[in-house]
């Protein structure tokens, strides 16, 4: 799989009042090879590990 990185800006805090539920997000990385990062997240009692490999060279794009 290919991931396209999406970034953007906000502005505004006008997008709470929309927000229906939050939910807080601990995160870790086991290594940082230059060829791949491997982290970790916790939500709730939910973990999701990820193994990302290395970015374009215009940092939009990489495999995970």
């Amino acid at each position: 799989m290919i991931e396209i990185e999406r970034k953007f800006l906000v502005n505004s805090t006008a997008y709470r009042a929309e927000a229906r539920s939050k939910n807080r997000i601990v995160q870790g990385f086991l290594n940082t090879h230059p060829e791949r990062t491997v982290r970790v997240r916790i939500v709730g009692e939910t973990g999701f590990l990820t193994v990302k490999g290395k970015s374009n060279p215009t940092g939009t794009s990489r495999f995970e």
